[in-house]
């Protein structure tokens, strides 16, 4: 467990911060500065002028996105502001330079109105090959999000709701797989009804879950049909026919628990009163809404996953956007749709049931096997087959929807670039 003086001491040490500029032409000579900037740089600009799509050819941009966030809804922090959300929207930069080779500028906006940071997100289109909203409160957006889709022609991709929905979907068909039951089957129960919860109800539905078998509850409690308190245009269409007002009454005989709310709501009682051999994914953060330990004690045989690294089963959207972002750059993609989310959480799903464990792998999380089972639903996020599987998923999956402006042509020779890219990034 990390101290708080060593958290400060990570971040103020040295060079302040996590990030830094680094060129990737020399600069040394006087040639070298003709040539970056003038009067050699005009003969760039002169091309992408004739011919716009130049600007991937000559600039960074094919390769840059941004991390914007309002910083609303920060981790379990909330609405902190921008300034304070800065050192997260670093990490992230961090963590998209350091599992799929993508650069980032994180953007801190001091705006209160939506309408206003859409109008500024559009506007930096011609900067950036993506767009990564983060942390931007609930239902504010989906709006957000939902215009700059249609007004943009890059992807852009609220990672709070699709990151857990995509990476927790893969953990719940492996999860469904385990105990013999049917993603269409599944009765299912989510604490809260924010960014995160509404995405992962979708996306289930998307894997295969039935709409009329979601209950989902907020802090008023379980969303029924007829509830004004409370409601909005979001969680209306998970309005449920039902008579069960509390979580404690939506939990019973519940086959699956999807938590995305706030730690200890949930007592060994109420993982007691659920169907056999349960699910839970308990992903609050820093605290789940119960506990690893109690949650096994309550039903021993329940598959159990939170939001922490220090239990098995972590749900951790770094398995998801630097390799989303990946594949949707190599393709050039106009937009992350719905296709290539699915796909990203069948390449994880998939990718768990391999038997061949790169020893750099267990030795990273000091363990002597990874085998399919209970404890592992998910790959863990350092397995650097997650890079090459999941970007080329996505990538696929794109060229197949219709939304790839540059489709791959070769797919062993792709294979193999992201196998040495994998490589070069394990051994930073």
């Amino acid at each position: 467990m990390i101290t708080k003086q060593e958290s400060l001491d990570y971040h103020s040490r040295g060079r302040k911060g996590k990030i830094e500029v680094v060129p990737s032409k020399p600069c040394k000579t006087q040639k070298d500065l003709s040539l970056a900037y003038t009067p050699g740089v005009a003969d760039a600009c002169r091309e992408i002028e004739k011919n716009p799509d130049d600007v991937y050819r000559y600039t960074a941009r094919g390769n840059l996105v941004a991390v914007i966030s309002d910083g609303t809804a920060v981790l379990g922090l909330g609405n902190i502001g921008p300034l304070a959300g800065k050192p997260v929207m670093e990490g992230k930069g961090i963590l998209f330079k350091r599992f799929a080779d993508i650069d980032v500028f994180d953007i801190e906006l001091d705006i209160k109105d939506p309408e206003e940071l859409i109008r500024i997100v559009k506007a930096m289109e011609p900067t950036f090959g993506g767009i990564n909203l983060e942390d931007i409160k609930a239902p504010e957006c989906f709006h957000i999000e939902e215009t700059l889709k249609r007004m943009m022609k890059i992807p852009v991709f609220h990672d709070d709701q699709h990151g857990t929905a995509i990476i927790s979907g893969a953990a719940l068909l492996n999860a469904a797989e385990l105990v013999g039951k049917k993603m269409a089957d599944l009765s299912i129960v989510f604490s809260g009804a924010g960014a995160a919860a509404i995405s992962c109800a979708r996306h289930y539905v998307q894997l295969g879950a039935r709409r009329e078998n979601i209950l989902m509850a907020d802090r008023t409690g379980v969303i029924y049909k007829g509830r004004t308190e409370g409601m909005n245009k979001y969680k209306a269409p998970f309005a449920s026919v039902t008579k069960k007002r509390t979580l404690a009454e939506a939990m019973d005989g519940a086959d699956v628990f999807v938590g995305l709310s706030q730690g200890g709501l949930v007592s060994e009682d109420m993982v007691k009163s659920m169907a056999a051999r349960p699910v839970i994914f308990a992903m609050a953060n820093p605290d789940p809404e119960i506990g690893f330990e109690e949650a096994r004690a309550a039903l021993p045989d329940c598959i159990m996953a939170t939001g922490r690294s220090d239990y098995p089963n972590q749900v951790n959207n770094v398995l998801g956007f630097p390799f989303i972002f990946r594949g949707a750059l190599d393709v050039r993609a106009r937009e992350i749709n719905e296709p290539m989310k699915v796909a990203a959480t069948h390449a994880l799903a998939n990718l768990a049931k391999k038997l061949d464990i790169p020893r750099d792998v267990l030795e990273a999380y000091d363990v002597d096997s990874l085998v399919f089972g209970p404890d592992y639903i998910i790959p863990k996020p350092l397995d650097g087959r997650v890079l090459v599987e999941e970007t080329i998923a996505v990538a696929r999956a794109a060229m197949d929807s219709g939304v790839a402006a540059l489709p791959i042509e070769d797919f062993s020779a792709y294979r193999e670039h992201l196998e040495e890219l994998a490589e070069k990034i394990r051994t930073l």
